[in-house]
């Protein structure tokens, strides 16, 4: 039985705006759970988001067929119970009878609305970020791609409690990928009613357990126990606030002064430090999540293999992880993390050359492409304003440096939603970037290089091989044959340097010591819904 905490009347809102500048404690007599987000939204609406900064607060609001336990394990959530088709392609669902916050009653028709506004093409010009996630649903492809229309996406009512998926090829990950944010259910009756303004507070409709009422952009957004949500009576926080601070030190020191309750994150290398400052806070655990770098392979000098590979071969990534780092993360030689389930990634084939021998290889390669102190290599390599991310760009400036003094980096922070704006327009040369699995498969890693996923193939790699060999596994019922023609794929992708693999990630959260409910898990993903505070 978790514990409830005492609700006081009227201190949120003062204690609030004093907490949010800092002036005392942000959790009132235990009734609110404050937590560091580490960068800004850009919507609350699930089909204009990305990133885990918008999929805290989001995920908070809505519950999809199947959501998370608190170890990020899908769970059923709307659905009650499913049947699978001999051929596993057709899944149909029992819903529970539930109803959105503002009592209406949420039915099978706002699955199958949800998931013909993901793919319309109509909804991408309107800044739809992530549908690829979920092409293995019948024509979601071919509807993103204007051949057919929204209507024959795969999802269909049988009646008001009974959803039917098909889908392209087998899933047996569907529960998995279901719990992603892109297969929540959306209110059609609001977004009609609203259109692109829905999403506002006074307008939002939601299924979750908490429901948006405030938002401060760049300073925090709040959100409130939804009463209507099934299992509301057992959630310990009546209020959530969200901040989205990307100076995780001013977290820390938030933390130390008893203002905040959770940090997605603690600086980088200081865990000692942080142990010391903040007894029992941090986090750490394996994470199914990758920090790599993408190139442009559609833009000079990144178009030509020779150069992506030398850029690759320069990285120090033991010295960025063992001395830099210094928290657990692992040096990163394949694409596809240890973690995952079934799976034996393919690996660099130059992991064991020394790094004199990589720098060695890395310079000629350069010359075979035509640079050399007549001609320099320059290029402005792009990073995330969050996390990591800031000090490991100054190392690798130095690493890309060390082949010869004519390879010429200058460095550019961007903030890190921007970053990935500009990722998904194409716009950038070379950029660092991340990725956090969305369910346990090599596939969710593999897929991001094939021609056809869209926006997230961020550096317009095409490999017509790759595209054949992803196909191909979706297509292989038997998982080590499965796994084989994945490692295949990664293997060709490593090759040719499509993707330049930095590090493995770990959580790095901080986490009060009175908070229960927090499990280590490697999506890092933490449901507020979970969490209760020690009396």
């Amino acid at each position: 039985m978790r514990s409830r905490p005492r609700i006081i009347a009227g201190t949120i809102a003062a204690a609030l705006l004093l907490a949010a500048c800092g002036g005392e404690s942000a959790s009132v007599d235990g009734q609110r759970f404050t937590r560091g987000i580490g960068a800004n939204p850009k919507s609350i609406d699930p089909h204009r988001v990305e990133g885990t900064w918008a999929n805290d607060v989001i995920g908070d609001m809505f519950i999809g067929l199947f959501t998370e336990n608190a170890k990020s394990e899908p769970v059923p959530g709307v659905a009650e119970s499913w049947e699978v088709s001999e051929d596993q392609k057709t899944w149909t669902f029992k819903l529970k009878q539930t109803k959105w916050s503002d009592d209406v009653p949420l039915t099978a028709n706002d699955f199958v609305y949800s998931f013909q506004r993901l793919f319309d093409p109509a909804a991408k010009q309107a800044g739809a970020a992530y549908d690829s996630v979920q092409y293995g649903i019948l024509n979601g492809r071919a509807v993103a791609e204007g051949t057919v229309t929204p209507d024959q996406v795969g999802v269909r009512a049988i009646d008001d409690y009974t959803l039917e998926i098909k889908l392209e090829y087998p899933m047996p990950y569907l529960p998995g990928l279901l719990k992603h944010y892109t297969a929540f259910p959306l209110p059609k009756h609001a977004i009609d009613k609203f259109g692109t303004d829905w999403t506002q507070p006074e307008n939002l409709v939601v299924n979750g357990p908490y429901k948006l009422v405030e938002w401060r952009t760049g300073d925090f957004l709040r959100s409130v126990k939804n009463p209507l949500f099934d299992g509301a009576d057992d959630i310990c926080f009546d209020e959530v606030v969200y901040l989205p601070v990307s100076d995780h030190a001013t977290m820390v020191r938030r933390a130390q002064a008893g203002e905040i309750d959770m940090n997605n994150s603690f600086p980088s290398g200081q865990l000692d430090k942080t142990e010391k400052d903040l007894p029992g806070w941090p986090r750490i655990a394996p994470m199914m999540a990758t920090t790599y770098i993408v190139t442009n392979t559609q833009q000079a000098p990144f178009n030509d293999a020779r150069v992506r590979k030398a850029i690759a071969l320069s990285i120090d990534r033991e010295h960025i992880t063992g001395n830099i780092l210094k928290s657990g993360q692992l040096p990163a030689y394949s694409f596809v993390p240890p973690s995952i389930a079934n799976y034996t990634p393919a690996e660099f084939d130059w992991k064991s050359m020394p790094r004199p021998e990589r720098l060695a290889l890395a310079k000629s390669l350069l010359e075979q492409a035509g640079y050399g102190p007549s001609k320099p290599l320059k290029f402005e390599y792009l990073y995330r304003s969050t996390g990591d991310n800031p000090r490991i760009a100054t190392v690798l400036q130095e690493n890309f440096g060390a082949i010869a003094p004519w390879v010429q980096a200058e460095i550019r922070r961007v903030e890190t939603q921007a970053l990935y704006d500009q990722l998904k327009a194409k716009n950038f040369i070379i950029s660092d970037t991340g990725w956090v699995a969305d369910f346990n498969d090599a596939y969710n890693f593999l897929y991001l290089l094939d021609s056809r996923t869209g926006s997230m193939n961020y550096g317009q790699y095409v490999n017509p091989a790759i595209d054949a060999l992803v196909d191909q596994s979706n297509l292989e019922l038997d998982v080590a044959a499965r796994a084989a023609i994945l490692k295949q794929a990664e293997a060709m992708i490593l090759a040719d340097t499509a993707v330049l693999p930095v590090l493995v990630r770990v959580t790095q959260d901080i986490v009060s010591p009175k908070i229960t409910g927090y499990e280590d898990n490697p999506e890092d993903i933490h449901r507020t819904r979970y969490m209760c505070r020690k009396e």
